[in-house]
């Protein structure tokens, strides 16, 4: 078998400063540690055939079987569900990394990638919907549907910036044409900013989130802070896709 390549040198290729810098290439958690775990992860991949696409799968399969993991009653499912988004986001390091040293890039890849992130996020807000519903009402089916279209709209209205771009012939937006221009509407995104609460829009961090309610539901014998946790993430999600929405149409990025 070929021999690992050093850290160092698999560092250098695979994790590019700019993109581990960037704030919106970035999730927070891989600054933090997964990189650091990844790294380790892909120095013994690279030395087999797998290829990134086939990892990119095996993150999309992580990602909804978070979700349907939420099925399963009790503290289990929702444990199941946290590790799952983790290996998730484990997964979404490692395919990029590994077709970074292999060379191995294709448009299939970027797509299910983003197919990936779509289906995860969507199908946690499903299951915990489903979850919520045992037992009580079915409306809260309905409100882990409404969740799961919010955090779409929220993930569609960024990706639709590059399509409307690449369709008038512009290149991608950078960072700096984020910022809004409207004073009120860059107040109101510093204080989400300030205070994170759009990140339970995000699959990741909504499975923690909700593994705490499942702790607390383990306490008090019912699911009722998974249902006020659900009722939570989906007011929010469609905050943020209203101030998403606004705050894209008030910047750069369509000028």
């Amino acid at each position: 078998m070929v021999a690992a390549p050093a850290l160092a040198e698999l560092r250098e290729v695979c994790q590019p400063q700019a993109k581990l810098q960037s704030r919106n290439g970035e999730h927070w958690a891989g600054r933090m540690y997964m990189r650091a775990i990844s790294l380790r992860t892909t120095r013994q991949l690279v030395r087999t055939r797998v290829s990134p696409n086939t990892l990119t799968w095996v993150m999309v399969v992580c990602g909804v079987g978070g979700g349907a993991a939420l099925l399963i009653p009790g503290p289990t499912g929702a444990v199941l569900a946290a590790v799952l988004f983790q290996l998730f986001l484990l997964f979404d390091c490692v395919d990029g990394e590994v077709a970074r040293w292999k060379r191995q890039f294709s448009m299939a890849g970027v797509y299910v990638d983003r197919l990936g992130a779509y289906l995860a996020d969507a199908a946690l807000m499903i299951g915990a919907g489903v979850r919520a519903a045992r037992g009580g009402s079915e409306l809260w089916v309905s409100a882990g549907l409404a969740a799961a279209l919010g955090v779409v709209l929220l993930k569609a209205s960024t990706d639709l910036v590059d399509v409307a771009r690449a369709r008038s012939g512009q290149p991608p937006a950078n960072e700096e044409s984020t910022q809004p221009r409207s004073q009120g509407i860059a107040t109101a995104r510093r204080f989400a900013s300030i205070f994170k609460i759009h990140r339970v829009t995000n699959g990741i961090e909504a499975s923690l989130v909700l593994l705490a309610a499942a702790a607390v539901d383990a306490g008090l014998h019912n699911l009722d802070a998974t249902r006020w946790t659900l009722a939570g993430i989906t007011v929010i999600t469609w905050g943020m896709v209203v101030a998403h929405l606004a705050s894209i149409l008030s910047s750069s990025r369509l000028r």
